[in-house]
């Protein structure tokens, strides 16, 4: 590969498969040299909130297995000129017993729809996310049979576990990415913070609500204490998603019982039940990181997702700053798809150093190809 000089006016136009609500392509945008121009998405809710938040993407609802559906989203990609893909197949065949079929087992098939839209599409640069066992399960098998696959497709493929915190989330969560480019290797993203962004930097500023209150939208009560808040407001004339769970009486109660920050462990013991899991009716601690936000963040009882000191569960606002979606960034849908939209999201922060780091080595040569 000669390098012919800096390049810096490389554009990325993006295919977001299994796009979700849109924290990957979020995040992407950050950087102006990315744009998601198409996304697809079976779910119909999450594919509203990706449209409302970006509406420049030509957004499809459809099941990628379905003909016609692959045959729309090869159609509009090579009308946008796609030359990246991004997304997370989701993957139920990764374990002993799938060993015998691989990527043939018909429980990974999203993952081989994934890998023949590549194919098909031929982009310069994909990034694959997935969860952290997918490196490690069967002694490593699966994830060395998905590089074979993308090797022989004449990509060269990068791989590794990142943690969101490493990147500014306030939220520790452990993901798989591969990074595949056409021309030359490109390492994944090092950590862009030295400390890390805490519960206290994410949401000190939305402690006020109790059990059942809130609105869809409302008036910013107290103002941004932390540069971190301060960032997730830029822009931002009203707050969204603030909106608290209505909590029986019953987990209220048990909630009055956990001083703050603490958890079950403070509770007697014939009000515990028989939950198996030390995490659950836990509370956030301030001054640290928060555990991975999942999508049943808004019940009590659920794990470590209560406030800190108020007795109810964060609200989808909180655990989308937990997630480093801005303030900007509307979810729509009902509470449970509401949920559902953020738990499953790709922090945006993330994708951001994502974004950089693919930037950073295709603008400075990694990106002459025929």
């Amino acid at each position: 590969m000669s390098n012919k000089g800096i390049n810096q006016n490389i554009e990325f136009r993006i295919l977001d498969l299994f796009s979700g609500a849109g924290g990957f392509s979020y995040g992407m945008h950050k950087n102006p040299h990315f744009k998601t121009l198409v996304a697809l998405d079976y779910n119909e809710k999450a594919a509203d909130t990706f449209k409302k938040n970006m509406p420049e993407a030509d957004v499809i609802v459809g099941d990628i297995t379905y003909e016609e559906v692959k045959k729309d989203v090869i159609a509009k990609s090579k009308d946008n000129n796609i030359n990246m893909i991004i997304g997370g197949p989701p993957c139920q065949g990764y374990s002993l017993k799938g060993k015998k079929l691989g990527l043939d087992d018909p429980r990974n098939f999203l993952f081989r729809e994934y890998l023949k839209l590549v194919e098909e599409l031929k982009p310069q640069v994909f990034v694959i996310e997935n969860v952290k066992a997918l490196l490690s399960t069967s002694a490593g098998w699966f994830r060395d049979e998905i590089v074979s696959s993308i090797e022989k497709m004449g990509y060269k493929v990068e791989y590794g576990v990142l943690n969101a915190q490493d990147f500014g989330v306030p939220q520790s969560r452990q993901r798989a990415i591969f990074i595949c480019s056409k021309t030359t290797s490109i390492p994944l993203p090092s950590p862009t913070v030295t400390k890390y962004v805490t519960v206290r930097d994410a949401i000190e500023d939305l402690s006020y609500l109790e059990s059942g209150e809130g609105e869809f939208c409302q008036d910013y009560k107290n103002n941004a204490i932390s540069s971190y808040q301060k960032q997730m407001r830029v822009n931002c004339k009203s707050l969204y998603n603030h909106q608290a769970s209505h909590h029986k009486q019953v987990a209220i109660d048990k909630l009055k019982m956990i001083p703050p920050e603490k958890g079950k462990e403070c509770l007697p013991a014939e009000l515990i039940g028989k939950q198996k899991f030390g995490t659950t009716w836990g509370r956030l601690v301030w001054d640290e990181v928060s555990p991975t936000i999942d999508t049943r963040f808004d019940a009590a009882s659920n794990g470590k997702n209560n406030h800190p000191y108020l007795n109810r569960a964060i609200t989808p606002r909180e655990a989308a700053r937990i997630q480093s979606f801005d303030d900007a960034f509307i979810f729509y849908g009902s509470k449970f798809y509401i949920r559902q939209q953020i738990g499953n999201a790709v922090p945006p922060l993330m994708a951001y150093a994502i974004a950089n780091q693919i930037y950073d080595v295709l603008s400075q040569g990694g990106n002459n190809h025929e």
